[in-house]
This record gives C-alpha cells, sequence and structure tokens, in this order.
C-alpha cells in the first residue's frame, strides 16, 4: 500500500514531490498558496516508518521561517486529528491537502486586512491541456470560475497520451451513464454521474452526452478522472488523466480517490452550479463524496 501511495502522490503531485532517500522512505513536498505561488510555501518532509500505514503515523518536519508558532501548533494539531480519523489507512495526500488549505486560509486572511475591497482582480488564461486547465478569478469561489463552459478546453486529447483512434479498429459505443444524487449546500449543487469506460475514445464519448444537457454544459465546473485496464488485463498497467475545469485541484483529488480505491476501467464526472455563496474547502468534500458514493453504490469500491 505504501508503494502506490508514493507512486500515487508522485503522480499527482510532479515537480513538487521529491524523494530523498528511497532506501529510508524519505521524502519531501513543496506546498504553495495556489493563488501565489511564490509566497507562504511550507516543505513538508516524511519519514515512513516499517510500520506505516496500519500501526503507525508518518514521521514529519515542517519547513517554514515564516510560520508563526500557534499555526506550526495549529497545523500540527490538524494533521493529528486526521491521523486519528482515518488511523490505518494512507494520510499523507490528507495531509498536504489539509496544509495546502491552511496555507490559502491565511494568505486570505493576510490580503483582507491589506486591503479594503475583498474583490479580485480578474486574471484570464488561456486553456492547457487535459488534466491542467487554467481558472479564470472572478470572485466566485477562491480559484472557481464563473463563465460559459467551453467543451473544446476539457475535452481529452487522445494524442495527448499517446491514443490514436485511427489506430484502433473497434467501432466503440457511448457507455450508460448513471447519475447520482444532488447535493445541496449553501446554493452551490453537486451532482455526481459515473460511466464505464474501456477506452479513453469513450471518455469523449461520454463527455459529449453529458453536455446535450444544456444544464450541465452550462454549469460551473464539470470536473472529472478515469482509470482505464489498458489491454482489459489484470496487472496491466492504467491509462489515466483529471481535468479540473476550473476547479484547481479538484481533478488531481478524484483521480487520487480513483487511485486509493484501484477502481478500473471507470469514469466520474462531478457537475457543480455554484450558488453565489463561498464554501471553502468544504466544495472538495462534496465533489469527492458524490464521486464516492457513486462508486459504492456500483461496486467500485469494497466496504470494509
Amino acid at each position: 500500500m505504501e508503494i502506490e501511495e508514493v507512486e500515487a502522490l508522485s503522480s499527482i503531485y510532479g515537480e513538487e514531490w521529491c524523494t530523498l532517500d528511497e532506501s529510508k522512505r524519505e521524502y519531501s513536498i513543496q506546498i504553495c498558496d495556489p493563488d501565489k505561488q511564490s509566497y507562504n510555501n511550507i516543505c513538508l518532509q516524511i519519514c515512513l516508518p516499517v510500520d506505516y500505514p496500519a500501526l503507525a503515523p508518518p514521521n514529519y518536519q515542517l519547513s517554514a521561517p515564516w510560520l508563526k508558532t500557534e499555526d506550526r501548533r495549529a497545523i500540527e494539531n490538524e494533521l493529528a486529528d486526521i491521523y486519528i480519523g482515518n488511523m490505518g489507512e494512507c494520510v499523507i495526500y490528507l495531509w498536504v491537502e489539509k496544509i495546502r488549505e491552511f496555507i490559502q486560509t491565511l494568505s486570505d486572511e493576510s490580503t483582507s486586512s491589506e486591503t479594503s475591497s475583498p474583490e479580485k482582480s480578474s486574471t484570464k488564461s488561456s486553456p492547457t491541456k487535459a488534466g491542467t486547465i487554467s481558472s479564470e478569478e472572478d470572485g466566485s469561489d477562491d480559484d472557481e470560475l464563473m463563465s460559459d463552459f467551453d467543451l473544446q478546453a476539457v475535452e481529452l486529447s487522445l494524442t495527448e497520451i499517446g491514443i490514436s483512434e485511427q489506430d484502433d479498429d473497434k467501432d466503440w459505443e457511448c457507455p450508460a451513464i448513471i447519475h447520482g444524487q444532488k447535493l445541496v449546500d449553501r446554493k452551490s449543487v453537486f451532482q455526481g454521474h459515473l460511466a464505464q469506460v474501456f477506452h479513453p475514445v469513450q471518455v469523449n464519448m461520454v463527455l459529449s452526452s453529458l453536455f446535450q444537457d444544456r444544464k450541465i454544459e452550462m454549469a460551473t465546473h464539470n470536473i472529472y478522472a478515469f482509470r482505464i485496464l489498458k489491454d482489459g488485463e489484470k496487472g496491466a498497467s492504467c491509462i489515466q488523466n483529471c481535468v479540473d475545469d476550473g476547479e484547481v485541484h479538484a481533478g488531481s483529488r478524484l483521480l487520487h480517490l480513483l487511485q486509493i480505491v484501484d477502481a478500473k476501467n471507470v469514469m466520474v464526472v462531478v457537475t457543480r452550479w455554484y450558488g453565489g455563496i463561498h464554501l471553502g474547502p468544504d466544495r472538495f468534500k462534496h465533489i469527492n463524496n458524490c464521486a464516492r458514493i457513486l462508486l459504492l453504490e456500483n461496486g467500485y469500491i469494497q466496504e470494509k
């Protein structure tokens, strides 16, 4: 389990994740404020005990000269609570995201005290390749985007992951899509969608089918992730990808969920309609819960 967790973290965080000493199971990750990449960074150094995660938590050290003593203690308490609440399970990802949320909270508080206007400036950025869609800040909800949905901006580029539709002689059909119950929190609405997919071509088919519904197409965010067993054989590698659609880090969180439950040949899409009230970190919890419920109901998660 520990090896799989490290591989997943390396895949999610890329250059931010660093292996210090593989034999000693020592790692580090640079955690940044998502809004200000060069401000208030924290380096989390981790050493995994032999009996992690079954019996012991990771040994860790926080490196951040700017961090006040009371803030450091607050973070340490949060990490302890996470471990206690998830004892016996992998917690590094949860720790990293909690620290990231803490940094963003401190940054927001600092910004609020320095300016009399709470509104953010509007910064536009063009869409990038699948899996890393940039956001356009307009004060909607931290990193969230309030604009018409652009199908081509998030539609998966098959060539990006080395798949050519012309190289596949099979006529793939759009799989059945299962829609989850809607979750409402402070006027924001979340809904999950799940489909069984066996080829990346079907990923685009599922997206196209969903976007035939005008309400889904015009939603604030349509976050998705998928994992497909390559060649359809047990033990083979997985083709996987994710898209944030303006909700920074949401896609990678969905993909991490699929990885830790080892779900294969499945695609999960979570639609969010922003209701005008900031939800903070709760929005990520709702997104993952919508996905987890669908995965559990359809046999992709084995109940303990």
